[in-house]
């Protein structure tokens, strides 16, 4: 079979293609075009990025137009063996494919070996998530004699009260945040807005952050008021790394053992609002979830909680 005369353009009807550019130059041109032409968030960006790091350390000085799905399938053996999660190998194969096509494209590449790679089996678990008593104890963990404790308390119920993810707490905008009508547009993946109401304790908790905190980070010298909500001690936005930092400090400090992430105030607000009765599909929404079948892990951790109250009670269990 023929080539397409698009094809034979791109490649000067030669049967090789020669690479003009070294992997690492590929790579940042590819972040470019995820940028420009795909119009990724930032954050998915920073994804891609990650995971083309770890395939330039294993590819080392790899012809990139050489490379065989058994090549591929020795690197997925090789992220295994780093003791990366299901998961994680899942979200590189999906970068491979990606950068594989965009290569196709850019004619780097003949054939796209990517394309017949297959995911390992994920298997769902049930995430881990706060009880009622533990989250009242989580949430007033942060204490007046703490370094910035009002902010502190401000995040924590921010993230239960909506269930936004760390990325979002980060870049929200107080403009963005409508204390009187009790609701804030967070902003997710795909640049997608979705409103998320605040109830009492979250209106209170930033209202006290905002009158009495925030302004002594916001720094003097800058020429306009920075537009996070949240801001780290120098006034500038505050990064998610700090956020993680804290959620395990106060963690720590009220007793739970557990291994408490930021995403763990996620799974709660979710699963206690299930809980409560809400609808699966307004859970969808406010989570920004662009599938249902992502928010439906949320029914199987109240199919385990009703196993262990059978195991513990009936008679014949």
């Amino acid at each position: 079979m023929g080539k397409s005369k698009l094809r034979q353009f791109r490649l000067g009807k030669s049967d090789t293609v020669q690479p003009v550019e070294t992997t690492a130059g590929w790579r940042d041109r590819f972040l470019v075009y995820l940028r420009t032409e795909c119009h990724l968030a930032a954050n998915s960006i920073s994804a891609y990025d990650r995971d083309l790091e770890h395939f330039a350390t294993w590819l080392g000085k790899r012809n990139l137009s050489q490379l065989t799905i058994q090549d591929l399938t020795d690197y997925l053996s090789w992220l295994k063996e780093q003791e990366l999660a299901a998961s994680s190998i899942s979200r590189h194969v999906v970068s491979l494919r990606m950068f594989f096509k965009f290569l196709q494209l850019e004619s780097a590449v003949v054939d796209n070996p990517a394309d017949l790679l297959t995911s390992p089996k994920i298997w769902q678990r049930v995430p881990f998530v706060l009880s009622i008593s533990q989250i009242d104890r989580f949430l007033e963990a942060p204490e007046p004699g703490d370094p910035m404790w009002r902010r502190d308390r401000a995040i924590l119920e921010l993230m239960y009260a909506t269930g936004c993810r760390v990325s979002e707490i980060c870049d929200l905008a107080t403009s963005n945040v409508h204390l009187h009508e009790r609701f804030c547009l967070a902003e997710g993946k795909g640049s997608k807005q979705r409103v998320v109401p605040l109830g009492d304790r979250a209106v209170e908790s930033i209202n006290s952050y905002v009158n009495d905190e925030r302004p002594l980070l916001v720094d003097r010298n800058a020429d306009s008021e920075p537009p996070w909500l949240i801001l780290s001690r120098t006034g500038q936005r505050l990064r998610r790394e700090a956020i993680w930092e804290l959620v395990k400090r106060y963690a720590k400090r009220v007793g739970i053992t557990e291994e408490a992430t930021p995403h763990t105030l996620r799974h709660s607000f979710a699963t206690h609002l299930l809980a409560g009765g809400a609808d699966l599909r307004l859970i969808q929404e406010m989570l920004g979830h662009a599938s249902i079948q992502t928010t439906q892990i949320y029914t199987q951790v109240q199919t385990g909680k009703l196993k262990r109250i059978h195991q513990e009670f009936h008679p014949r269990a």
